[in-house]
């Protein structure tokens, strides 16, 4: 199992940012700082919670002004990349949101080495217009760090961030945005759009589809995006998603010896096989798998997988898939009755029962 996120935050990782600041200020106290840092509470804190603790750590032992702060912040962060320094965009968050732009300014720059995805976002409930003005500013950006900034942070469903109910409402404002990045040479921007229309679909289904029917069929690139961008809506069996990328009520399709284990133990993996069959090429298929899930509650809740997807002139077709019911911090699982059906093209065709039981 992979180490945690949280632990990556050390004393070794402490010391090296001390280190930094003090390079930069000269009165750091990097003893207290990290004594503070890593106090009783620490072992108990999750990962953002981790991050929070080092901002609020940093405003006791940086300046009192914010202005001096930030600049000691900006120019130590220019050391350091990757995901675990978001606690640089998260002081912004916390102690930035009245002087708009000075941490605008901040914002930018630690993106580039992390990301202030997450940081934007109280600024966009307290100065919405503004803010969204300086997100279309930085959509044309020459970084491409910056030009997603301006996408991701403005989603309305972006995980582990705080809620955008406005967005969620009503999405237009964030609209002219993915319409400047929809072509953009990067794909690490072009799935932040992407992610961004997937989240409104799930309030707005109607408005993803108009637009992405009006972004369709013009290169390779954008066609990719919009399939990415309309995954829920596939999941769903959205009529008219499952329309623009041709796949039609698979009629013509049959499924042959479907075995499925009877049982599965907690922590073990789930076997499950089956064959399509037609008198005719199997065409454009979109093959998923449902389970069932037993909840706590005693109730059943399906989640759905994607097998394949595929324009074939066969006849037949064979699938051989195992599901893992190892432990995940994403997912809880409940012993009991369990279904799996296999699903073409938005339609189910076949279900099976099997048991999970408890592990050894």
């Amino acid at each position: 199992m992979p180490e945690p996120l949280k632990n990556l935050y050390t004393t070794k990782f402490a010391h090296s940012l001390c280190t930094q600041i003090e390079n930069i200020y000269k009165d750091f106290d990097s003893e207290g700082f990290t004594e503070h840092l890593f106090d009783s509470a620490w072992t108990n804190k999750e990962l953002k919670q981790r991050m929070r603790h080092f901002s609020e750590t940093l405003h006791q032992f940086l300046p009192p002004s914010y202005s001096k702060a930030i600049d000691i912040l900006v120019r130590t962060s220019a050391n350091f990349s990757g995901f675990e320094y978001m606690f640089f965009p998260d002081y912004v968050e916390c102690y930035g949101l009245d002087n708009f732009n000075k941490s605008m300014s901040a914002l930018a720059h630690f993106t580039q080495h992390s990301s202030s995805e997450f940081a934007v976002r109280p600024f966009i409930i307290k100065e919405q217009h503004k803010m969204m003005a300086q997100m279309n500013t930085w959509a044309k950006s020459k970084d491409h760090h910056i030009r997603r900034l301006a996408s991701e942070g403005c989603r309305p469903r972006l995980p582990w961030a705080m809620s955008l109910p406005e967005f969620k409402k009503d999405p237009m404002p964030i609209l002219p945005i993915l319409e400047k990045l929809k072509n953009d040479e990067s794909e690490y921007v072009r799935r932040s759009v992407a992610n961004n229309l997937n989240d409104i679909s799930k309030d707005h289904p109607d408005i993803v589809i108009k637009l992405v029917k009006s972004w369709f069929n013009k290169n390779h690139n954008t066609d990719r995006l919009v399939k990415h961008a309309c995954r829920t809506l596939l999941k769903q069996a959205h009529p008219e998603a499952m329309i623009l990328f041709g796949l039609a009520q698979p009629k013509h399709i049959k499924i042959n010896h479907f075995i499925v284990q009877k049982s599965v133990k907690m922590g073990e993996k789930l076997s499950f096989s089956l064959t399509l069959k037609s008198q005719q090429p199997l065409g454009r298929l979109r093959v998923e798998y449902g389970i069932d899930f037993m909840k706590k509650n005693g109730r059943q809740s399906r989640k759905i997988f994607k097998l394949s997807e595929s324009d074939t002139q066969n006849q037949e077709k064979a699938i051989h898939k195992v599901y893992s019911f190892k432990k995940i911090s994403t997912r809880k699982y409940y012993p009991g009755a369990h279904k799996i059906a296999i699903i073409i093209n938005g339609y189910e065709l076949a279900q099976n029962d099997f048991l999970l039981m408890e592990g050894n």
